[in-house]
């Protein structure tokens, strides 16, 4: 039936227009933008499983910061115990000079020792890296460093750390004076004085003193090197971590700019196709006066 009221094929033309402009919209948007997940509408579960892991990254960034900043403060520490370390093999060779020389030769030999012990002393004073001092400090508190962002299955959240014991690395105290020897590594060897007591019984007492002090002092510079290794393989995996996370998220809503171009090409053919079959079916009406001549 041909009726000027009702034009069912226009109708039916348009509605597949407008469905066809829709879907061109939508790829028109994917492509400006590159996400075909841009929004929550657009996908809820994947738009909500990547902005929670999105916000994880930024926080392994900052823990990233956090690991870059701990490397630094035992980098610093372990430079400067193996100074003082040195410097201690030194006092070593002029107590085993000073043992039987005259008193003359003992207080030049002291004016040597008193400037490898000065050396120790600013060793650990200079240990200094964004305000923090493991050399020369007072307290007894681990150094906790922030080293990864855990997320639960349950959705939980935690922190996980390292920690490096100060009890045995700290040198001196945080005035550079030394306490007793269970606190301070460097108390025993900077109460050294070959003029004061330069017999061959004190001298062979200071000899064990800077013996003990040498080992702990290597205990101390193994520990920090240890930590320093472990705080490079963190930061090596936390980078490779969030890199996959990264990876992660464009799996779930990046556009595939291959297939929208495709797809964009295809919609532009249809929506010429539908505005020709809109005129077509427009021109019906227009037909039905032919009718009448």
């Amino acid at each position: 039936m041909a009726s000027i009221m009702t034009n069912t094929s226009a109708m039916v033309a348009l509605q597949s227009l407008k469905a066809t402009n829709k879907a061109l919209e939508v790829v028109q948007g994917r492509i400006s933008t590159g996400y075909r997940v841009a929004e929550a509408s657009d996908n809820a579960a994947y738009w909500s499983i990547a902005t929670t892991m999105r916000s994880d990254n930024k926080a392994l960034s900052a823990v990233q910061d956090s690991l870059g900043l701990g490397a630094g403060k035992v980098d610093t520490a372990y430079t400067a115990m193996n100074d003082a370390i040195e410097a201690v093999d030194s006092i070593k060779t002029k107590l085993i000079n000073a043992r039987g020389a005259s008193g003359e030769n003992q207080t030049k030999i002291q004016a040597e020792i008193d400037i490898l012990l000065d050396q120790i002393r600013d060793a650990a004073l200079g240990a200094n890296y964004a305000g923090t001092n493991v050399l020369a400090t007072d307290s007894t508190a681990p150094l906790e460093i922030a080293a990864s962002y855990n997320r639960a299955s349950d959705g939980t959240v935690s922190i996980g750390t390292i920690s490096l014991d100060l009890t045995g690395i700290r040198l001196v105290a945080a005035d550079g004076t030394t306490v007793d020897a269970t606190q301070h590594l460097a108390h025993d060897i900077m109460q050294i004085d070959v003029v004061a007591n330069g017999s061959d019984a004190s001298i062979d007492a200071y000899l064990e003193d800077v013996e003990t002090a040498l080992g702990a002092m290597s205990t101390a510079a193994a520990n920090l090197g240890a930590v320093k290794n472990r705080l490079d393989l963190q930061k090596d995996f936390v980078s490779n971590l969030m890199d996959s996370i990264e990876r992660g998220v464009g799996q779930l809503v990046d556009a595939d700019m291959n297939e929208e171009s495709t797809r964009l090409q295809a919609l532009q053919v249809q929506q010429q196709l539908g505005i020709q079959a809109l005129s077509i079916a427009n021109q019906n009406a227009q037909n039905i006066l032919s009718l009448f001549k």
